[in-house]
């Protein structure tokens, strides 16, 4: 079946996705890879705002599926480009995307592939090793309504109402073939496109990131492996996990502390020890007594490739804030009535969940002083293919 519309690279890249969206825009040396393109929204420089939504597929039909993949990335193609939906009740609202460098990206779950012991689309076959089934970490406490999904859609733009506006378009064209599961707007504090971007908890997040314009560190860290599975050629894996802050208490912390905690200093993002924020890391370092510089269990050492065997990811971590909690007796240690829930929605993108996020927070999640501040309630992980010239989003999974 062939759409009336094309996903080229001046349409999928035009409009809002503007060059600087796709400067790292790199080929594998594969054949079908170099036929490829990345989805926006991965290597794209950070928007301060994001509107992340997983959804449910109520039906079993892959045709179902075909069909909402179409229409969402001819959808897509249009928002990107700053273009209204006439079909959409509120058009007027399109002028938000104006110049808000909207990316919208797209990922499929693994119960696209085994939901509740069926092979519900006959993809099973066509799933990824990579796209195995996270762990249990140590001190998860996941909530169902806040895990998983078959889709996930992240919207992310330079506007809030831009962000949350794309959304809203593409629930409205599969409206009844849908089903919303969990959804987090989130933000970027002290957002700078000169800057790594601070967290709620006051320190910058992101300054061990790779070089996104590197086409060599892209291929070795962030895209899959079209070799191991050839319809993610061009793609990337996501792992999305919410995280949850006991920030009036981590407020209470003196600096010294917190930065003892991070393994880095507040005001700087200089390492302990360091002047500058992108130097080297001081893990072998000692101060006049021989303690290390570096505590053995400082988030910034437990999360340095350098300690994991070169394991890296690429970061792409929002802030949120609900507003109050009134379950947080649920979250320990401080089991108070009444908190702020807020935290950080942490998005990141890897050639293989496995050897990256898996191998990394196995060791965080039971060494890291910042876990007696922090609890993971939400987890999910996507498979977000390239796009085939022409073609739409999931195109390569679906029909070949």
């Amino acid at each position: 079946m062939t759409s009336h519309f094309s996903l080229s690279r001046r349409h999928f890249m035009g409009g809002a996705l503007s060059a600087a969206a796709f400067n790292a825009l790199s080929h594998s040396a594969h054949a079908q890879a170099e036929a490829t393109q990345h989805q926006p929204g991965i290597v794209t420089p950070q928007q301060p705002y994001i509107y992340f939504l997983t959804l449910d597929l109520p039906s079993d039909q892959k045709a179902d599926l075909i069909a909402l993949m179409k229409q969402w990335s001819e959808a897509a193609t249009a928002l990107m480009a700053g273009q209204a939906r006439p079909d959409f009740p509120s058009p007027h609202e399109v002028a938000s995307l104006k110049g808000a460098h909207l990316t919208l990206t797209f990922g499929f779950g693994p119960s696209i592939f085994l939901h509740d012991g069926k092979d519900r689309y006959g993809l099973l076959s066509r799933r990824p090793a990579a796209l195995a089934d996270l762990p249990h970490f140590n001190g998860d406490q996941l909530i169902a309504a806040r895990s998983g999904g078959d889709l996930c859609i992240q919207s992310c733009a330079d506007d809030p109402e831009a962000a949350f506006y794309a959304v809203r378009v593409l629930i409205h064209l599969a409206y009844g073939r849908v089903e919303p599961r969990w959804s987090q707007h989130g933000f970027l504090p002290h957002y700078s496109k000169t800057h790594t971007p601070r967290n709620l908890m006051g320190f910058k997040d992101g300054t061990i990131n790779p070089n996104n314009h590197s086409p060599q560190e892209m291929r070795d860290i962030v895209w899959a492996d079209p070799t191991a599975c050839p319809w993610m050629a061009g793609g990337s894996y996501l792992v999305a996990r919410q995280i949850r802050i006991a920030l009036e208490h981590w407020d209470n912390m003196n600096v010294p502390f917190q930065e003892q905690t991070m393994g880095r200093q507040k005001y700087s993002g200089a390492p302990i020890g360091g002047t500058r924020e992108h130097q080297p890391l001081t893990l072998k370092e000692t101060d006049k007594d021989g303690n290390l510089l570096t505590a053995e269990t400082a988030h910034a050492r437990l999360a340095a490739p350098e300690e994991n065997g070169g394991a890296q990811m690429l970061r792409r971590a929002y802030s949120y804030n609900n507003g109050l909690s009134y379950i947080a007796e649920r979250w320990p240690p401080w089991r108070q009535g009444n908190e702020f829930d807020v935290g950080l929605l942490f998005l990141a993108y890897q050639k293989d969940p496995r050897t990256a996020f898996t191998k990394l927070f196995e060791k965080m999640a039971k060494f890291d002083m910042m876990n007696q501040f922090t609890t993971h309630i939400g987890s999910a992980l996507f498979a977000c293919p390239g796009i085939a010239p022409g073609r739409y989003v999931g195109a390569t999974l679906l029909e070949e």
